[in-house]
């Protein structure tokens, strides 16, 4: 089981996702542009899940000696 700090970081990664997918948020990218091709709505979407992925992977993978 995961305990001190590292259950702490991982329920306000979940909290700070839940935010960032959440529907005003999301709105906000929800334009007619493009980035190096892509619609940005799609771009941003993969961004934020691609980071969420990455802060946890770092999460648990640091030591917390």
């Amino acid at each position: 089981m995961l305990r001190g700090m590292t259950s702490a970081r991982l329920v306000a990664l979940f909290t700070f996702g839940c935010a960032l997918l959440n529907f005003p948020l999301l709105a906000l990218w929800d334009k007619d542009i493009t980035v190096l091709g892509l619609p940005l709505f799609p771009a941003a979407l993969f961004i934020i899940w691609a980071g969420m992925i990455a802060v946890l992977a770092w999460l648990m993978e640091t030591d917390e000696r």
